[in-house]
């Protein structure tokens, strides 16, 4: 039996295709946090994200690893979820059949990724996302590991295989377009 298709690709530009993007914060959970290389940056830039892809009025998707072991979301992170509802998961890879389903569901294509760590969850979601047929950007600043050879390592190992690293400056002002806005507002409110 043939699986259902993948997302069709826009080959036509190379810019997230804000109709069509969602992200996706993968495992920032309270007892994985204290051994994080610079978390309070991941913590910063991740609530960063979440709130300009918020002001947007992008989806937002969350996975937590084995919660029992490894804790909820970070309160941080959790405040400023809109509809906080993660998806509980024992794979590394937060690409499970409810993610896309999820993304599917509203046709989405382009999925912008954070959390932690970036050589494991990080990337083997990036992996099976971009072998699905997903554009994926992990946004660089808003990812960590234990180790930033290991940060370093996913970032390197995801763009290879055909993901696009951005930051979260480059992400908000990229799906926002122009200035001028009221949107452009909040959003230059969040990169001052």
């Amino acid at each position: 039996m043939a699986s259902s298709p993948a997302p069709a690709a826009h080959t036509q530009s190379r810019r997230l295709d804000r109709s069509r993007a969602a992200l996706l914060v993968v495992d920032l959970q309270e007892k994985l946090l204290p051994s994080i290389w610079e978390r309070a940056r991941v913590v910063r830039e991740s609530v960063r994200l979440i709130q300009g892809i918020s002001f947007l009025g992008l989806p937002i998707l969350v996975t937590e690893q084995y919660r029992h072991g490894l804790g909820p979301t970070v309160a941080e992170v959790a405040s400023v979820l809109p509809d906080f509802n993660p998806v509980q998961k024992l794979e590394f890879s937060g690409c499970t059949p409810e993610i896309l389903d999820r993304l599917r569901s509203r046709n989405l294509t382009d999925v912008v990724l954070c959390g932690i760590e970036s050589h494991v969850c990080v990337t083997q979601t990036a992996l099976d996302l971009l072998d699905t047929g997903f554009r994926v950007f992990p946004a660089a600043e808003a990812c960590s590991s234990r180790t930033a050879e290991n940060w370093r390592a996913g970032l390197d190992r995801m763009q290879t295989a055909g993901a696009v690293p951005v930051s979260v400056e480059m992400v908000l002002f990229e799906l926002l377009g122009r200035a001028g806005t009221e949107e452009f507002k909040r959003i230059l409110g969040l990169v001052k």
